[in-house]
Parts: C-alpha cells; sequence; structure tokens
C-alpha cells in the first residue's frame, strides 16, 4: 500500500496519506480542500558507511525548473 505525497492548492501545506487505489478522492488533512496535487517523491538510501540520505535531487518547494 502505497504513501504518497501531496501539496494542497487550497493553503498550500504538504502531506502524506496512504491511498489505496487510483480512484480513490483525497483531500487535504489540515483544510478539506479536494484541490490536491500528488508531488514526485524522494527515495532513502543507505550508503556502505551506514548513513542515510536521499537518492536523487529532490524537487525545491517550487518545484523542478
Amino acid at each position: 500500500m502505497p504513501i504518497y505525497e501531496f501539496c494542497c492548492a487550497s493553503c498550500g501545506r504538504d502531506f502524506e496519506t496512504l491511498v489505496m487505489n487510483s480512484k480513490e478522492s483525497v483531500t487535504c488533512p489540515h483544510c478539506n480542500s479536494k484541490e490536491v496535487k500528488r508531488q514526485l517523491s524522494c527515495f532513502a538510501v543507505q550508503d556502505a558507511g551506514g548513513g542515510i540520505g536521499t537518492a536523487g535531487a529532490c524537487a525545491p518547494k517550487g518545484g523542478f525548473s
């Protein structure tokens, strides 16, 4: 069951939620708006030294340019 990251167009807050299927309606937990956009997620990796970081470049707050 995937957890997706979203950004609310109404209040501008980011949040994560569990989405069971692609037809499921997602609403913002902060303002209950349905105007949400799924964000590109970064994934964590563990290096040989045991440190944890993100793989690749995450989008800045405004997205990729």
